[in-house]
């Protein structure tokens, strides 16, 4: 982690006064519809003038930026991320100050976290919790979403406090981990009914949990216990088909949904096609900076550490052109917003997961680089301009989320959460200069082009050419009202969505055609082994399968061998065999 100064816990009186009032010049501004050379002034946390320079007169004691071939953007808003959480027996080392630090520092001025009760916990008590750890932390502003992770009639209860006395308007479902969070169809059904009698918004992880608990115990039988395992047990189809569900049921009950953390080409046409389905209504979708800048070949790595430090749910996907895929759906407005869901941990929490897959701590790094990795795979690549850059990196949250244009916009009135942008710099990530409290970086050695030069929160300069110097407990809890009305307005057919199509839409179909076709079938997890029932017996193992694939003799302990699946990727990147390398004496001594 980068060195720099411990953090400033209050603002002191001379520095409030020098920094009420800043003047940046000459440079492009940049909002989510449109570019125009302006200049901006800012007193007193607002945004005051946005215009030329003929029509404002400075006054006296203005701090002056010189943004001459920069670009004047609005902060970016990261509608996921998970600080110091709680996860099994660890909790995320980076905390609400070192959180908020590193999303500053990559030029993010705003989060939205996650309160996540436990089972049969008070989701008041549980946000009242997160508020405790958050307030007096902060570095930037930050707004809540609230888990639903059961139900009962005091939970809908609970959920009508939340929204109308304690600032949420957005709760998340979820359908996998059984046994801890997940609910099932009737029950969710039951919340997306009650969020919708609030006009809030519901947001859901979606993966298939019972699959997901099948495929695990299956995997774990036969041997497989490293972090390979993850994304064996949750394949694509997994995330697909709860994906296709969830629009469904949320769509039977007139609600809108918000998908988080979208990781696979076969979730984002789910994604592509429900929003065709509803004429661009009800339904909206996040994918993440892990998904666009990097991909699942990772966990086929013979070192545990850094295979397990790329676990997060869904996981990584093998096919390495899912990240373009995904951009593309972003470009095409398929799916709407980049979050990071930063949920970090060290080498030795990963550890918890040595010998059982399910395990280790899912989360990685991704709130500090996640600006500047969407330039580098979008605009940079010729795959986004400037202004959708801004839209799903900032504006499409602050609008679903309706903070807009209190945020995510360089207007008169607006909050100045301000980035002034080189779009030609470059920068090298690395985890011995990030400015998360996590001994690892998943994008680590990648070059991009879009760095901050300064990073303006409510008009506080918090980052000036590389240098980090914010205040603990600066920023503010931010409420989020209820009926945002670019969610609600399309449903109640107040707003059409432009050039809707009165006719069947011929386009629309071969454009849902061309994304089928870029999804090839995956083996499921069964067939890459015996497909029999487990648990098997050694003399069942030892028998040749149909398909003519490696056998898996016996299981193996994570500790002794380091043998896991190995996988031949075809030109489209799916899994086209599985192999098994035993050296003579029969142990098992590399992932590949």
């Amino acid at each position: 982690m980068l060195n720099s100064p411990a953090p400033v816990k209050k603002v002191p009186i001379h520095l409030q006064s020098a920094q009420n009032r800043v003047y940046i010049k000459n440079g492009q501004v940049v909002n989510h519809d449109k570019s125009f050379k302006a200049d901006v002034y800012i007193e007193d946390g607002k945004i005051k003038f946005v215009g030329s320079a003929a029509d404002i007169t400075i006054p006296g004691g203005v701090h002056t930026i010189d943004a001459s071939g920069k670009l004047i953007i609005p902060g970016g808003i990261d509608p996921h991320t998970h600080m110091q959480l709680p996860f099994g027996n660890a909790v995320a080392v980076d905390d609400f100050y070192h959180g908020t630090k590193a999303a500053v520092a990559g030029g993010t001025t705003m989060i939205i976290d996650f309160v996540l009760p436990n089972k049969n916990e008070s989701m008041i008590e549980a946000y009242d919790k997160w508020r405790s750890w958050a307030d007096p932390k902060v570095c930037c502003d930050y707004g809540l979403h609230v888990g639903i992770t059961w139900w009962s009639k005091s939970v809908a209860e609970e959920i009508g406090i939340l929204c109308k006395e304690l600032g949420v308007n957005s709760f998340k479902t979820f359908m996998a981990y059984k046994g801890l969070y997940q609910l099932n169809d009737s029950d969710l059904l039951d919340v997306f009914e009650r969020i919708r009698s609030l006009n809030a918004v519901a947001m859901v992880h979606a993966e298939n949990g019972d699959i997901i608990a099948k495929n695990a115990k299956r995997l774990l039988a036969q041997g497989v216990t490293g972090p390979e395992g993850h994304e064996l047990s949750r394949q694509e189809e997994v995330e697909a088909e709860a994906v296709h569900r969830a629009c469904i049921l949320a769509h039977q009950v007139d609600c809108p949904l918000y998908v988080v953390h979208v990781m696979s080409k076969s979730a984002g046409i789910e994604i592509a096609r429900a929003r065709q389905r509803y004429s661009e209504k009800y339904i909206f979708g996040e994918t993440l900076a892990a998904a666009l800048g990097t991909d699942g070949t990772h966990y086929r790595c013979q070192h545990f550490d850094h295979a397990a430090a790329h676990v997060l749910s869904p996981p990584l996907r093998p096919d390495k052109t899912t990240p373009e895929f995904l951009m593309k759906l972003l470009a095409n407005d398929d799916l709407q917003t980049t979050g990071s869901d930063n949920c970090t941990f060290n080498k030795k929490q990963k550890e918890l997961g040595l010998g059982d897959f399910t395990k280790i701590p899912n989360g990685v790094n991704g709130v500090e680089d996640r600006m500047s990795l969407v330039w580098e795979r979008g605009v940079h690549s010729g795959l986004l301009d400037p202004c959708r850059f801004v839209a799903i990196t900032s504006t499409n949250a602050a609008k679903i989320f309706n903070i807009y244009p209190q945020k995510g916009s360089i207007s008169i009135g607006s909050d100045a959460d301000i980035v002034i942008w080189d779009p030609q710099a470059t920068r090298t990530i690395s985890k011995d200069t990030h400015h998360h409290a996590c001994d690892f970086n998943i994008f680590e050695g990648m070059t991009v082009h879009g760095v901050p030069e300064y990073v303006l929160v409510r008009g506080r300069i918090c980052a000036e050419n590389g240098s980090v110097r914010v205040a603990e407990g600066f920023g503010r809890f931010i409420p989020t009202p209820l009926r945002p009305p670019f969610v609600y307005d399309r449903i109640e057919s107040k707003e059409e969505p432009k050039d809707q199509p009165v006719e069947p839409n011929n386009n629309a179909t071969k454009k849902l055609a061309e994304l089928d076709s870029h999804i090839s079938a995956q083996e499921p997890p069964s067939a890459l082994f015996s497909g029999n029932p487990i648990p098997m017996s050694p003399e069942a193992a030892r028998n040749d399968t149909p398909s003519g694939r490696a056998r898996v003799d016996g299981k193996r302990d994570q500790q002794e061998s380091s043998f896991s699946i190995s996988e031949e990727l075809d030109t489209s990147g799916v899994r086209s065999s599985i192999k098994v390398n035993n050296p003579p004496g029969g142990k098992s001594t590399g992932f590949w």
